[in-house]
């Protein structure tokens, strides 16, 4: 069969790999000049420094079948995440750990008291919690709230905690030792050449074609056997019902001698500081050795048309027009949708490759079988 593919991130690449493998020719379409999609990396002219042109990516994860795809084509080096925050002035440790709240509070608690100090500072009057804020509240107290989320999630997502879902927080831990690793995954690396090459190397088969700098438009779509989307789920339907909400990212360029933040991430937490985080990515390659240093200061807000889509909001009213658009995809015949932009989730590096193959199994079980492919293999 012949597959046509839009979109040169890793999901796109990796399905067109797979069904290369299997036989089938993919032709892969991308609006970019480059492969990677977000992930994309390249070298700094002036610095040398590797940089990740759409903000930090860490590989990490626990499915040893991602893992060991990874692996086959690049060169994947172990990198230990690690991640600070400035707030009212001072520097802290993220995630939360036992330093964080013993710096926070002036203590020098150790495990077992910690989790009885932040029991009583949560507010146990709370029963299940209906917002992010309430979560907070709920999970860890007031004073490490408003220190380390409050601000910070205001900035990051535009919006009052009130108004967010508490499964947000959910995702994120709070530590009663001084493990102070970003990720809790076994296999954690970046790999060494960077992102772009490996998804380069994924593509590189003899019945898989590369257009840069090409949408993938309806006449394409009529040349194929079959389409797989990974762009945005709303656009392939010309945005019938209207769009989706995104948060999109402005990027401050910074560049000095030497190091700027002695860290990879340093958070900013205070509502009153406009930006979100400042990246400093030569220490994303702690192997590499540069004398001079490029930063990007992330500035948060709501995408525009024409705005690179990051963070989908999936509020209330997003997940109505959602649901619209799912049963819209599921009625469709002909093409399968995926990814991150193509199913409207936030994912992870390495749920998007796990979803990418397992789709890719599904497409060639449905054409070995010859049934109809199905246009979703998850719950979008």
């Amino acid at each position: 069969m012949r597959f046509g593919i839009a979109g040169a991130g890793f999901s796109g690449a990796v399905i067109a790999r797979q069904l290369a493998e299997a036989g089938h020719d993919a032709i892969v379409f991308e609006t970019r000049d480059h492969v990677a999609g977000n992930c994309h990396t390249e070298r700094d002219a002036e610095t040398g420094v590797m940089v990740h042109r759409y903000g930090p990516h860490i590989f990490h994860t626990a499915d040893e079948r991602v893992w060991s795809y990874v692996n086959r084509f690049g060169v994947m080096v172990p990198y230990d995440h690690r991640v600070r925050t400035t707030v009212g002035g001072r520097v802290y440790s993220l995630p939360v750990n036992l330093m964080t709240i013993n710096q926070l509070f002036g203590t020098a608690l150790g495990p077992d008291d910690a989790r009885t100090f932040i029991a009583a500072q949560a507010d146990s009057s709370i029963g299940e919690p209906r917002n992010f804020e309430e979560q907070a509240l709920k999970f860890m107290g007031r004073d490490l709230y408003e220190a380390f989320f409050l601000g910070y999630t205001r900035k990051q997502w535009g919006l009052a905690p009130t108004e967010i879902p508490a499964s947000v927080l959910k995702r994120l831990p709070l530590r009663f030792s001084y493990e102070d690793s970003y990720f809790n995954h076994p296999h954690q690396a970046i790999p060494r050449d960077g992102y772009t090459a490996v998804v380069e190397a994924v593509l590189d088969h003899p019945r898989i074609e590369v257009r840069l700098s090409t949408p993938y438009t309806e006449a394409d779509r009529g040349d194929v056997d079959h389409s797989v989307w990974s762009g945005p789920l709303d656009a392939w339907f010309g945005f019938a019902h209207g769009r989706l909400g995104y948060r999109t990212l402005d990027f401050e360029e910074i560049r000095a001698d030497g190091d700027h933040l002695g860290c990879a991430v340093m958070n900013y937490g205070d509502l009153e500081v406009p930006h979100t985080r400042i990246a400093e990515h030569k220490h994303f390659a702690p192997w590499e050795h540069h004398a001079q240093t490029v930063c990007f200061r992330e500035t948060s807000r709501l995408a525009e048309e024409g705005d690179t889509p990051y963070y989908p909001i999936r509020l209330a009213e997003d997940k109505s027009l959602l649901r619209s658009y799912v049963d819209a995809a599921r009625a469709e015949r002909g093409v399968t949708f995926v990814g991150r932009l193509g199913t409207y989730r936030y994912l992870d590096m390495d749920v998007t490759i796990g979803e990418a193959l397992a789709a890719a199994d599904g497409i060639l079980a449905a054409v070995e079988a010859g049934r109809a492919v199905p246009s979703l293999f998850v719950d979008a």
